[in-house]
């Protein structure tokens, strides 16, 4: 059992040590960022009209 969690313990560190809010939080800002232009576009492909 030993040998077996030995091998995953690079994994489960790597894992670890990555902070998922920070990435997550980035995520949502690109998206917001993005959809700013959507919306401009779709106005200007239905001709202006929501």
């Amino acid at each position: 059992m030993d040998i077996i969690m030995s091998l995953f313990d690079p994994i489960t560190n790597f894992f670890g040590s990555i902070n998922f809010n920070v990435i997550f939080q980035l995520l949502f800002v690109a998206l917001i960022m993005l959809s700013g232009p959507a919306v401009i576009f779709l106005l200007a492909a239905r001709g202006g009209d929501l």
